[in-house]
């Protein structure tokens, strides 16, 4: 049995290292358009389809972490979970207002996403814990980044780039590093690789719908 050693990664470090990959995930011209009042409705309706049927898959994703998860963890997963209730009714409220159907086919990007959240399943706590700290932050920064956004897209940067989210998603990294300083050399190498497919998925989802794919 590998030993356990110290912490060598930290979500912190892991961002520093992998900075160009992250500024990816969180930097893309479907952002700036929406702060620019320029993104075209076909393309913002295709992410916000596209972000409901990721959004099932993530709830899944949070559901397994949460059975994985020690007992000093449970409130702040538990937390999120409730929350994910909330944003699923909100995604079909804003559908509704755009005449969307929410009953299309995931694109390849968003299916290949929920792919590698469902792989997630057999890897260690602390690697769902990265994964979990790391889709999470991506939208946080990704939203807040621009800063303020003309209407109607202000209340889709406010609900992910707001404090109490961003509090939140702070409370998922510590719970992240708990993990990770607690386990094996071989684990943290196993987080960082699913921290990098993160950031390439999140900037590919960007895309998809900047392309309208």
């Amino acid at each position: 049995m590998q030993a356990r050693l110290p912490m060598t990664i930290t979500c912190g470090s892991l961002l520093k290292t992998h900075s160009q990959a992250w500024t990816k995930a969180t930097v893309h011209p479907f952002l700036n358009r929406c702060k620019e009042g320029t993104i075209q409705p076909e393309q913002f309706n295709t992410w916000l389809v596209q972000d409901f049927l990721f959004v099932q898959d993530f709830t899944r994703l949070l559901g397994r972490t949460l059975a994985a998860a020690p007992n000093a963890h449970l409130d702040t997963l538990l937390g999120g979970l409730v929350a994910l209730k909330d944003e699923l009714q909100w995604f079909q409220a804003k559908a509704a207002e755009r005449d969307l159907d929410l009953s299309t086919p995931q694109l390849t990007t968003c299916q290949r996403y929920g792919e590698f959240m469902a792989s997630l399943a057999i890897t260690p706590y602390a690697v769902q814990a990265t994964a979990l700290w790391a889709i999470e932050y991506a939208y946080n920064q990704g939203w807040q980044l621009p800063g303020p956004m003309p209407a109607p897209y202000n209340e889709f940067a406010e609900r992910w780039g707001n404090p109490e989210f961003t509090e939140y998603v702070n409370l998922l990294a510590d719970q992240a590093n708990a993990a990770l300083a607690a386990t094996t050399s071989e684990t943290q190498a196993q987080a960082e690789t699913a921290f990098l497919r993160v950031a390439e998925l999140e900037a590919a989802f960007w895309q998809m719908a900047f392309a309208r794919e």
